[in-house]
């Protein structure tokens, strides 16, 4: 059985699955200042429900970044306590790719009726104008890398020249309203982290694709400031 926590976005999720990737059960926060406190107790919520105990938990998978810099240090923090105290590996997976991953899973109709070729395209706000994102092919294979972009009406036109994207997440809005890239659809639908997460985690875990438990940590892609009132 792998753990599978997230708590990169507005919505976090603890999962329990198996470890070919199938979800046994999953717990959702829609409160996003709430993730610390929720965390814990969700996970022993969960484990109870199905009658799991935690020395049966063979990995723990969690979302490691880009995403909100407090959800990410809840997350990988309580990822590595469970991983120290029960002795067992971590797995640490990108957000925008299980997010990607995703919606790859859940909108596979797009790809048949959208010329030029399909890219995903997810986007986590990261305030004002600025979104975390990258792009990537139908066969998940990155055609931009993970990075923070302050968007403008030309956004992507250059690397994404003879390509469709989908745009989704929730900085996707922002470039929705400046956006002048010809072959650009925008998609207002949650995608299920908590499988894709499971999916993931189940193919790294399979070919023992582990991180440094003393050394993972989260993956911010730009400085934390922290503004002092004068």
């Amino acid at each position: 059985m792998i753990l599978n926590i997230d708590t990169a976005t507005d919505q976090a999720s603890v999962c329990v699955s198996s470890i070919d990737g199938i979800v046994i059960s999953t717990l959702i926060n829609e409160n996003q200042k709430d993730h610390a406190a929720w965390i814990q107790m969700a996970i022993n919520t969960l484990l109870q429900k199905e009658g799991y105990t935690m020395q049966q938990i063979q990995a723990v998978a969690v979302t490691h970044g880009p995403g909100s810099y407090t959800g990410l240090r809840v997350g990988m923090a309580t990822a590595k306590g469970l991983c120290f105290a029960l002795q067992i590996p971590l797995i640490t997976i990108n957000t925008l790719q299980i997010m990607a991953y995703g919606a790859i899973n859940q909108w596979q109709s797009l790809a048949a009726h959208m010329q030029p070729p399909l890219c995903y395209c997810p986007m986590i706000d990261a305030r004002r104008m600025e979104v975390f994102t990258a792009v990537y092919d139908a066969a998940l294979h990155e055609i931009i890398s993970p990075k923070a972009m302050i968007l403008d009406a030309l956004s992507f036109n250059e690397e994404l020249n003879n390509k469709s994207l989908v745009c989704f997440g929730n900085g996707s809005f922002k470039w929705k309203n400046v956006s002048r890239y010809p072959n650009v659809l925008f998609i207002d639908e949650k995608i299920d982290i908590a499988k894709s997460l499971a999916k993931l985690a189940s193919s790294l875990y399979l070919s023992q694709n582990f991180a440094n438990l003393a050394y993972a940590e989260p993956v911010y892609l730009k400085e934390f400031y922290s503004y002092i009132k004068k």
